[in-house]
């Protein structure tokens, strides 16, 4: 299933059965294409305007990054219905000799490895894109700069779910999974929450200007 290819409401839709996908990092993939989005319509209305001239050389860069993060985000969505899906299938596997327990128990942890990489991604680009938005609130067009602040929250939301994400799934496995995931995590998370208030605080300094 490709979510993107829903509608918003057959997407609730989805999220709200009692299916375990699409869950919360699906959500947080698709919480990220509209983070991107709302950055490229900001950027969008910055660019060949003179009088956020100042604001076009942040607006080119956030759009290199953010407009390939439109599509990637919604790959993302999907991918992360398949990894969990993958590992519900891992469970359902026999396990009646030691050989199929083996192999169950080998399933499982693949599957539940692939289930953290697909969030670490979104809460890589998460960051990636928080990055630019401060100095989009700051220097793009005025008029929009309530939509960098949605930007932010949502971009924010993306990379704190997906985190979520990442850790449950890392937790359930033998630490020598996902060793290079463990030891960056501790400094994505204080990098997305330090960047996440700077935007925060870039908006409303603007909006009170």
């Amino acid at each position: 299933m490709n979510w993107m290819d829903m509608t918003v409401r057959e997407f609730q839709a989805a999220l709200a059965s009692s299916s375990p996908t699409p869950g919360g990092g699906t959500a947080a993939a698709v919480a990220l294409g509209q983070a991107a989005s709302l950055a490229v319509m900001v950027c969008d209305l910055t660019l060949g305007k003179e009088k956020w001239s100042d604001g076009w050389e942040n607006a080119e860069s956030t759009q290199l990054v953010a407009i390939p993060l439109m599509n990637r985000a919604g790959t993302l969505a999907t991918e992360d219905s398949h990894a969990f899906d993958e590992v519900m299938e891992g469970f359902a596997l026999p396990k009646s000799t030691d050989e199929e327990k083996q192999e169950r128990r080998l399933a499982i942890r693949t599957a539940t490895l692939k289930a953290a990489e697909v969030p670490y991604e979104t809460a890589n680009l998460a960051l990636r894109l928080l990055v630019h938005l401060p100095e989009l609130a700051r220097t793009g067009n005025a008029n929009a700069v309530s939509d960098v602040g949605v930007a932010g929250l949502l971009a924010s939301a993306a990379a704190k779910g997906a985190v979520f994400n990442v850790e449950i799934n890392l937790d359930s496995l033998p630490e020598e999974y996902g060793e290079e995931m463990r030891q960056n995590l501790g400094e994505m998370k204080e990098k997305i929450r330090v960047v996440s208030r700077e935007v925060m605080e870039s908006v409303r300094n603007r909006m009170n200007d």
